[in-house]
């Protein structure tokens, strides 16, 4: 038995770990060798205007600094009285590690917190776990709106596509595949609702305890700052994205036209949704979906493919920056900690 659980555990951890780095080795791979990566740095050398690069990171702390005010309100709810500045090192920290090991990054801030407040891990992952919830739902609302909008355009592009993209046009453009969508998913609805199987029980219990962490933000103090927060944050993320569209001519021309909010718009949509797939930092799906997103409004694989590998490289050094800045921030206070321990 021990044993079993032993295998198991190797198991959980290569799925964990093991999967996202070959996702993220694989998709980057494709990448690179359908692009020729001379000419996307030429083009950056010969095009990039890195005052707007730097304005995207600048906005990218802001935000971070957003979230952490944002999750100190939810822990306030909760009794633990935590700083901005403690809040804003493990937002810094969870990025950090979430480049190495994707997901862990959760595991640590929550820890990092609990350990400096002496509160329970368990009160502190469940506020961790409605942020994060907070943040599907918005990309839900936002993704709906986005298709709302730009369905028509995405499906004239998928079908005037060749290949396989020309084929996924067709097939979403089918009114069965819609109507069976919809019938599979009130199927499965029924089926969660109403079977006493150990599997429906299990969803609706886990369901259950997910809404009713989000619950309390609809009730806890300070639930109005909270929500103006949620759309700051948001706001940030989109912002950043549209200023990094001033970095290159061919985005910046995009984004000035008078579809260019929308063009902005379902870039960091379709950014955003890859960020759910299993990789290291979104590298790989991440640039995979804005050259997509890039080439459906006219701009070339090789422009898009520089602009998506600048955006995200330039993003990446920035977090692994803040990640050496909060590790060493956190060995200096603790450090400190014990000398103040070791006087008294």
């Amino acid at each position: 038995m021990t044993e079993q659980l032993h295998k198991k555990g190797i198991v959980g951890k290569i799925a964990a770990y093991g999967i996202p780095l070959i996702v993220s080795a694989g998709l980057c791979y494709v990448l690179f060798t359908s692009i020729d990566f001379s000419e996307m740095a030429d083009i950056v050398r010969r095009e990039c205007r890195p005052q707007w690069i730097a304005a995207a990171l600048a906005l990218s702390i802001v935000s971070h600094v957003v979230r952490a005010a944002r999750w100190r309100i939810q822990l306030n709810a909760l009794g633990l009285k935590c700083s901005l500045w403690e809040l804003t090192l493990s937002i810094f920290g969870t990025y950090a590690v979430n480049l190495v090991f994707p997901r862990l990054g959760e595991i640590w801030r929550t820890t990092f917190v609990a350990r400096r407040r002496h509160a329970p891990f368990a009160q502190v992952f469940g506020s961790m776990v409605a942020d994060r919830l907070s943040d599907t739902i918005t990309v839900l609302i936002i993704t709906a709106c986005t298709f709302a909008l730009a369905s028509g355009h995405m499906l004239e592009y998928l079908k005037g596509s060749a290949g396989t993209l020309g084929r996924i046009g067709a097939l979403l453009s089918s009114p069965w595949l819609w109507a069976a969508g919809i019938a599979c998913a009130a199927g499965a609805w029924l089926f969660i609702a109403r079977s006493r199987s150990a599997f429906a029980t299990k969803v609706r219990e886990a369901v259950g305890g997910l809404w009713k962490g989000f619950a309390v933000v609809a009730t806890m103090p300070g639930r109005g700052l909270w929500l103006l927060l949620t759309i700051a944050l948001w706001g940030c993320y989109w912002l950043q994205l549209y200023l990094a569209f001033f970095a290159f001519p061919f985005t910046a021309s995009l984004a000035s036209t008078g579809g260019g909010l929308l063009a902005v718009l379902v870039t960091f949509v379709l950014s955003s949704i890859s960020m759910g797939v299993p990789s290291n930092g979104g590298i790989g799906p991440w640039q995979w979906s804005v050259i997509f997103a890039l080439g459906s409004y006219g701009i070339a694989a090789p422009e898009a493919g520089a602009f998506a590998n600048l955006v995200l490289g330039t993003q990446t050094l920035l977090l692994i920056a803040l990640g050496i800045f909060t590790f060493a921030c956190i060995a200096i206070s603790n450090k400190h900690q014990d000398t103040i321990q070791q006087q008294k």
